[in-house]
C-alpha cells in the first residue's frame, strides 16, 4: 500500500513466485552457491533480543532459499552489553560486534542498518544511518510519535534520490496467505468492500505481578498494545484492502497501573521481578476502535494483552459485495474464502491450503502440503528488501507507509482522550523540507 491514494492494486510489488533455484518444484533445495557468487549486501543490526533473533533468522536464511541478486552478509551486530552481544553474535551468526550504534552506522563495511531496538531510538538511529548513506530496515512501529515518523519519512525520501532504500518491518505482510489474500482482493474476488474486522489478542500481561518492562513505559515504547499489536493490524488492514483508514473512534484502557520493577535485563516479552518495588504503567493495555476506509467501508479493531488464553491470536476478515476472505495467524498456512457469486446450495467458506508453488514465496520452499511458520515471514522480508536494494526501487512497506500507520495510532489516542469522538486522519501529503 505504498501509494494509498492510488486505485486498488495500483503501484504494488507482487511477491514473486519464481524465486527459488528450482523454480516451480517447491523442493526448497536453496540458493547458497548462486547467492554466494553475487555482490554482498553487508548488514549491521542494532538490537539482539526478540526481534533481533527473528531478523537474524531472516538474513541468515534468505540467500540459502531464494536466488537473490545480492548476497546478504550478517556483518555486525550491536548492543550495549559487550558480553551479551558477543553471545548473540555467536548464536545468530554475526561476524563482528559493536557496543555503540554510532560506530556501526559509520563503518565502511556496512551497507544496510537493521534497527531492532525499542521505539524511542528508532528515529535517531534511522536518521543517522540514512545520512551516512546506508539502506535502512526499521522494526514497527516506525517511531514513537508522528513528528519522528515525519522526519524519518522526509529523510528516507531524500535518501531515495541518492539510491538508498528504507523499509519498515511489518512482517505479517510476508505470510504467504496474506500475500495471496491481497492478490485476490486486487483481482476483484471480494468486490466492493463493506467490512473489515480485525483482532490481535495476547495474554502475557494478565498476571498483575508481571514486571514493568520497557514495553510498558511510554517514554520507551510510545504506546502499549496499540503500538505493539495495533500497528500490525492497522498496516495489515490497509495492505489487504489497498485503502487508507480515514477516521477512527476509539477506547483505550490500562487495567493494571502499577507493576513490579524488573530485575536485570528484559528478554523478549518478560523479565525477572525485583524485590517488590513497583513503578507506574504509562501505556495502554488494550485498545478498541472503529474506523472508516477510503471507500466508505467500515472497520473494527481490537488489540489487547489481556485476552486470557490467547497467545498470539491475530485474525482478520474482509467482507465485500462478491465474497469474503478470512485469515487466522494461528493457522497461518490457510486462507478462508467465500465466493458470494456461487449458488447457495453449494456456497460457503472454503479452506485454501496456501502451500502451492504458485502461491507467493512458496516455489522456493517445500512440496505442497508442507507448511511454513512465523520465522519464515522474516526470511521473506529479507528477500523482498534485497530485491528492492538491487533494483533501486522503493520497498513496501516504505517509511511513508509507516508514517500513515503512525497517524492512525495518533488519531486513536486522540479519540480515546476525547471520550471516543470521531477523529479524521488527513491524507498523506508531501512532507515539507
Amino acid at each position: 500500500m505504498g501509494q494509498p491514494q492510488q486505485p486498488e492494486g495500483a503501484g504494488e510489488q507482487e511477491p514473486a513466485t519464481g524465486t527459488g533455484t528450482d523454480s516451480g518444484t517447491g523442493t526448497g533445495t536453496g540458493a547458497t552457491g548462486a547467492s554466494a557468487n553475487r555482490p554482498p549486501l553487508r548488514v549491521g543490526m542494532v538490537g539482539y533480543a526478540f526481534m533481533g533473533a527473528a531478523h537474524s533468522q531472516g538474513w541468515r536464511t534468505a540467500g540459502r532459499v531464494f536466488d537473490l541478486p545480492l548476497n546478504p552478509v550478517p556483518a555486525a551486530i550491536c548492543g550495549r552489553d559487550a558480553d551479551a552481544v558477543r553471545t548473540a553474535a555467536d548464536r545468530y551468526g554475526w561476524a563482528s560486534t559493536e557496543t555503540d550504534w554510532r560506530t556501526l552506522v559509520e563503518r565502511d563495511d556496512i551497507d544496510l542498518v537493521d534497527i531492532c531496538t525499542p521505539g524511542d531510538s528508532h528515529a535517531e538511529i534511522a536518521l543517522a544511518a540514512l545520512a551516512a548513506g546506508k539502506h535502512v530496515l526499521c522494526e514497527k512501529p516506525l517511531a514513537n510519535t508522528v513528528a519522528e515518523a515525519e522526519a524519518m519519512t522526509r529523510a528516507a525520501e531524500e535518501a531515495g534520490a541518492r539510491g538508498q532504500v528504507a523499509m519498515v518491518g511489518f512482517n505479517y505482510r510476508r505470510v504467504p496467505a496474506t500475500a495471496l489474500a491481497r492478490r485476490m482482493v486486487a483481482q476483484g474476488r471480494v468486490g466492493r468492500l463493506r467490512h473489515v474486522r480485525v483482532t490481535y489478542l495476547q495474554d502475557w500481561l494478565v498476571d498483575p505481578k508481571a514486571p514493568l518492562t520497557w514495553r510498558l513505559r511510554k517514554e520507551l515504547a510510545g504506546s502499549g498494545a496499540l503500538g505493539d499489536l495495533g500497528a500490525h493490524i492497522v498496516d495489515l488492514a490497509q495492505y489487504l484492502t489497498g485503502e487508507r483508514i480515514v477516521g477512527v473512534s476509539a477506547l483505550t484502557e490500562t487495567f493494571v497501573r502499577e507493576r513490579p520493577l524488573p530485575e536485570g535485563a528484559a528478554r523478549g516479552l518478560s523479565a525477572g521481578s525485583a524485590d517488590g518495588t513497583t513503578g507506574e504503567v504509562t501505556v495502554d493495555d488494550a485498545a478498541v476502535f472503529t474506523g472508516r476506509l477510503t471507500s466508505g467501508a467500515l472497520a473494527s479493531f481490537e488489540a489487547t494483552r489481556y485476552a486470557t488464553g490467547r497467545k498470539n491470536a491475530l485474525r482478520i476478515e474482509l467482507n465485500g459485495e462478491r465474497g469474503s476472505l478470512a485469515f487466522d495467524l494461528e493457522r497461518l498456512n490457510e486462507l478462508e474464502y467465500h465466493d458470494g457469486t456461487e449458488p447457495g446450495e453449494h456456497g460457503g467458506f472454503r479452506r485454501i491450503l496456501v502451500t502451492e508453488p504458485e502461491h507467493p514465496y512458496l516455489d522456493a520452499w517445500w512440496p505442497p502440503g508442507h507448511g511454513l511458520g512465523y520465522e519464515h515471514t522474516f526470511v521473506h522480508q529479507a528477500r523482498d528488501l534485497v530485491h528492492a536494494v538491487a533494483e533501486g526501487r522503493r520497498p513496501e512497506p516504505s517509511f511513508a507507509d509507516g508514517l500513515q500507520v503512525q497517524r492512525v495510532l495518533a488519531a486513536v489516542e486522540e479519540s480515546a482522550e476525547k471520550n471516543s469522538v470521531y477523529t479524521p486522519i488527513a491524507p498523506l501529503a508531501p512532507i515539507a523540507p
